[in-house]
């Protein structure tokens, strides 16, 4: 049977394809993480890379890259090579948030980026401090429309998934409360804790600790059903509000990577996750954990443009 051109551009693709044969990877693996040691994401990339390492037959390397939001981190990702070799780990801000905040962006959100895998989701939780007398949603908020702009809310800073979780509540309840931001989320725990501030929205694994210590009070999880780690705290919609929202944490690399080697990496980094000792640590934290495949990341992160670009709009959210 003689050989088609159509044949002979697959063999010559397939051939082509670093992901289908020996050829990746050919060299040390680098996950950029475009924010500060320590953080949730971090952590998560550094337990992953020892697994990754010896799957994969290459060092895995963790490179924190902060600054701007993420965005400096994520441009370096997405001006690298699209061959498998630099992968982002990161907050949806830099992938899908950041364009509608930041009056400049080093790289074009929409085609920068191919999405590999969801690593993990952590849920949202209203806290407020010891000292403040609200036992519940309902009296924190008939408190903060009796005075309009008085109560306050600590976030990591602007633009953060703590200040957009203020955002989307104020909008479930026609409450107006003072944002008051942070150089990160653990200042204004330590604020809240202190009695600085009213309330946060904050992620679990973050503000699990002084929960469990009692020097801070849950009043509502904003989550479909009732935390595991917290079964005696309600849910927003228990407590009558509409308020769904959680942080994700996804892996990306640049655009144009082959997709056998997004795919060969999702794998890897789903059955990871599926490890105790990998994901266990940051499951009984709270977190959520992730996986599955290109496609379906890519759709958390559309959910995530569609459902926070018309908040950030209307709150007039913006940053430098």
């Amino acid at each position: 049977m003689p050989i088609t051109r159509r044949a002979t551009l697959a063999a010559a693709t397939l051939l082509a394809t670093p992901a289908l044969g020996q050829g990746w990877p050919s060299r040390p693996i680098r996950i950029v993480v475009p924010f500060p040691p320590g953080g949730l994401v971090d952590t998560l990339a550094r337990a992953l890379a020892p697994r990754l390492t010896e799957r994969f037959g290459q060092p895995v390397v963790v490179e924190n890259r902060a600054g701007a939001g993420g965005n400096i981190g994520a441009d370096l990702v997405a001006k690298a090579p699209p061959d498998g070799h630099t992968l982002l780990a990161s907050s949806l801000g830099p992938v899908a948030v950041n364009q509608f905040i930041y009056r400049t962006m080093p790289f074009d959100t929409q085609t920068a980026f191919a999405p590999i895998v969801l690593l993990i989701s952590t849920p949202k939780l209203l806290c407020v401090g010891p000292q403040r007398p609200w036992q519940d949603v309902a009296a924190l908020v008939a408190a903060a429309k009796a005075a309009p702009g008085t109560l306050t809310a600590g976030s990591a800073g602007p633009g953060t998934s703590l200040h957009l979780a203020l955002e989307l509540f104020k909008r479930a309840t026609g409450t107006e409360i003072q944002h008051v931001p942070y150089r990160g989320a653990a200042a204004a725990i330590t604020d809240l804790v202190g009695g600085q501030i009213d309330m946060v929205i904050d992620n679990l694994p973050n503000i699990l600790g002084q929960i469990t210590g009692g020097q801070v009070r849950p009043l509502a999880a904003a989550t479909t059903t009732r935390l595991a780690q917290l079964p005696q705290v309600p849910t927003m919609a228990e407590s009558g509000i509409d308020f769904v929202f959680g942080t994700a944490f996804g892996l990306v690399a640049p655009a144009g990577t082959p997709q056998p080697i997004l795919q060969r990496v999702a794998e890897t980094v789903t059955e990871a996750l599926r490890d105790p000792a990998i994901g266990g640590r940051l499951a009984q934290q709270g977190a959520i954990l992730g996986g599955g495949g290109p496609a379906d990341f890519a759709a958390v992160i559309e959910r995530e443009k569609t459902l926070l670009e018309p908040v950030i709009r209307a709150a007039g959210i913006r940053a430098e």
